[in-house]
């Protein structure tokens, strides 16, 4: 599960060796040609001429990763430096800005290995915040991160974060948009605000359906910048959103490049949101493995066949379950992709790891709260519920923000 890590902020480094580093390629998975994906999508970075005169004449930092490509050779930082903009520093979410650190990993101070600059912590001890140095040195933040539409994948924490700390600071923030992969659906309940933390930081489901740029738009509109930092409390920031175009929520979208180490293909984004509650159990959703979180296992489960054995490797250096045999449930070829995507958050197998260990409380651990977001979950499944008894309670959270969300959508819904 990803953790909100320290972001890093550094003076320049060459982007465009991302695309050349096949670590960072998305994989394919067995039957995927077979998808209707489409093709004129263009994302927010791709628009140069509608960002690059805002920026003229201002300091520019950039919050990005290996994910903010313009091209398939050119990062959104090329872009700008190509344009004479005045980039100032870039910062860079968990996993680092090359992409490699581990979820929730401290990327701390150091000095860029491939370019020799200093890298810094943003966040000045338990301010929350960047030093003033940082602060003093833009005018503008450019955020361009590729998203995966889940309320525990970070980004948009990092996002709302980094817009308190300009609404407070009187800077400007600009969105360069992406599609939502699984933005064609909202499912799951919505976090409870007593489970606020670094894995859950808005009032919103699990699978909330919506792209960055309108998650930050609503959270600008609603007032929820406080959120982020309680400093920002009524606060706004000048938002600007560069919208992609041809995009509609009921398109699929297949990504050109790891979002994070742990996400290698489409079929483990389109799983994440039913196998990443695992994260507050002992039980391992292949983390050390090439197809993290579309497996599950552990030592102690009985009658299955299939078994993996996590290893250290780039992304994950200190898996659950590390170097031990697990057995348990392949999920890299069934269930369909069509099924994944139709049935949204399948709490099947958190029920069945939990009845097959009989660990009771156990079983659980405080992250399966922060991520699930309510506490009913674990009581229902302890009390041996079935998952669509259990998903039939979040339908009322999903009907109410389909509704909530509605005057913040930027993309046609069908």
């Amino acid at each position: 599960m990803k953790k909100l890590a320290t972001l890093v902020i550094a003076l320049f480094v060459c982007a465009s060796s991302f695309a050349q580093n096949p670590k960072n390629a998305m994989g394919t998975f067995p039957g995927e040609e077979k998808m209707n994906y489409a093709t004129d999508i263009q994302t927010g970075a791709q628009q140069v001429k509608e960002y690059i005169p805002l920026l003229k004449g201002k300091r520019v930092c950039v919050l990005s990763n290996q994910s903010g490509m313009v091209t398939p050779t050119t990062h959104v930082l090329d872009t700008l430096l190509s344009k004479k903009i005045n980039v100032t520093c870039i910062m860079s979410p968990e996993h680092g800005f090359r992409g490699d650190a581990d979820a929730g990993e401290h990327v701390s101070s150091s000095v860029d290995a491939k370019t020799g600059i200093p890298i810094k912590s943003l966040y000045e001890g338990k301010s929350g915040r960047p030093a003033k140095d940082v602060l003093d040195s833009f005018d503008v933040l450019v955020f361009d991160l590729q998203d995966v539409g889940v309320r525990f994948y970070t980004y948009y924490v990092t996002m709302v974060k980094m817009m308190a700390v300009c609404a407070i600071e009187g800077k400007e923030f600009i969105v360069l948009d992406r599609p939502n992969p699984i933005g064609f659906y909202v499912d799951g309940p919505t976090l409870d605000p007593k489970y606020k933390s670094g894995v859950g930081g808005l009032p919103i489901p699990v699978v909330h359906g919506m792209t960055l740029g309108e998650l930050a738009y609503m959270a600008n509109e609603k007032g929820w910048l406080n959120w982020g930092l309680k400093e920002a409390e009524g606060k706004k920031v000048k938002l600007t959103v560069i919208k992609c175009k041809n995009y509609t929520h009921a398109k699929l979208y297949r990504l050109p490049i790891k979002p994070s180490p742990n996400l290698p293909d489409m079929r483990a984004i389109y799983l994440y949101p039913s196998t990443c509650y695992f994260e507050g159990t002992p039980v391992s959703l292949g983390r050390g493995t090439d197809k993290a979180f579309e497996m599950y296992g552990h030592p102690n489960m009985k009658g299955y066949l299939f078994s993996f054995i996590p290893r250290s490797i780039p992304g994950a250096k200190n898996p659950p379950q590390l170097n031990k045999l697990c057995w348990g449930v392949d999920l890299r070829e069934k269930p369909s992709i069509e099924e994944i995507n139709k049935d949204g958050i399948n709490l099947e197998y958190i029920v069945d790891a939990y009845t097959n260990l009989n660990l009771d409380d156990h079983f659980f651990r405080k992250m399966f709260e922060l991520e699930i977001g309510q506490d009913y979950v674990r009581k229902m499944i302890k009390q041996g519920k079935s998952a669509k008894e259990i998903e039939a309670v979040w339908v009322e959270d999903v009907e109410k923000f389909k509704e909530e969300r509605k005057p913040y959508l930027l993309y046609p819904e069908e």
